[in-house]
């Protein structure tokens, strides 16, 4: 069985990039008035990929560390920055994120994220400073 394609996931440029750290992972989304599938709102359908995400997300060995709602753009063009919600997810590697995302789970996940996100970007970031209480390298806290 050949893994699943998730549309615009750049998996040969994140396996091209150390993969000796944790990598943090800053999540964009703006969301749909509706869900593609007509079962409520896309923060309808975002909540549903989210209950299905998070299991995924953690048996990788990641976690959430933080989200919010955009509330306004504080620095640059407003028109290039339409985001709604802000995610960051902490894995212990690139590998990790890149297994996740090729599984034949998160593709059924990743249904509902469609259904819900008209926009969604991901950066992979390589953690350089935190003051989130753990050491650089260091797993955090445990939920």
């Amino acid at each position: 069985m050949s893994a699943p394609v998730i549309e615009h996931l750049n998996a040969e440029a994140l396996s091209a990039l150390p993969d000796d750290t944790p990598v943090v992972m800053l999540n964009l989304m703006r969301f749909r008035e509706h869900s593609l599938d007509g079962n409520g709102s896309g923060w309808d359908a975002y909540l549903r990929y989210s209950a299905l995400a998070i299991k995924l997300i953690k048996a990788q060995g990641g976690t959430i560390v933080w989200t919010g709602t955009a509330e306004a753009v504080a620095l640059g063009r407003p028109e290039d920055n339409r985001w709604d919600y802000a995610a960051l997810v902490r894995y212990p590697s690139r590998a990790a994120f890149i297994a996740m995302m090729t599984s034949p789970a998160y593709a059924e996940a990743n249904v509902e994220r469609d259904n819900g996100c008209a926009a969604h970007t991901i950066l992979a970031i390589r953690e350089t400073y935190n003051n989130l209480g753990n050491k650089l390298g260091q797993p955090l806290a445990k939920e």
